[in-house]
């Protein structure tokens, strides 16, 4: 444990979150340009290096989400880093269940949407469907992550 205790040091966002929970927003605040880097590969029809591109930043937001999901556990959960915030703690479990739902319904929709890729390909109309709605949750992920990050550790 003695060598993870620089996650819960004080993060550089200058807020009251750990160094954790900075690096992870600023990773998941990132994470729609990486996804739309990823297409605009695809859309140059360099589809190799968009499916690898993909495949990456799917794995690394994987390892980021294990990696918070850590520390959120060993900080004291929800209930731990609400207790500084000012904000009402049912509007900001509301928010959180909606962040977890959207979250949750897109690791599903990216992962189909990669194991998925060679069958699409044939059905590019399918596969770019799927990438669309991808893309529109990574975004709305990132948005939500960020308003739970706000009503936390800022308000």
């Amino acid at each position: 444990m003695k060598n993870l205790d620089y996650m819960f040091s004080p993060g550089f966002l200058d807020t009251r979150a750990p160094f954790f929970m900075d690096l992870v927003t600023l990773i998941v605040a990132l994470l729609p340009l990486l996804v739309l880097g990823a297409i605009s590969l695809a859309k140059k029809k360099h589809y190799t290096a968009h499916a690898y591109v993909q495949i990456f930043i799917f794995a690394f937001s994987v390892i980021v989400l294990s990696y918070f999901e850590y520390g959120v556990r060993v900080g004291g959960g929800f209930e731990g880093f609400m207790q500084k915030s000012s904000v009402s703690h049912s509007y900001a479990l509301i928010v959180l269940i909606s962040h977890i739902l959207i979250s949750v319904a897109t690791v599903i929709v990216w992962s189909l949407t990669i194991f998925k890729a060679k069958k699409h390909l044939d059905i590019t109309s399918k596969h770019r469907k799927m990438g669309l709605m991808t893309f529109l949750g990574v975004s709305l992920t990132s948005l939500s992550g960020i308003w739970v990050y706000f009503l936390m550790f800022v308000y």
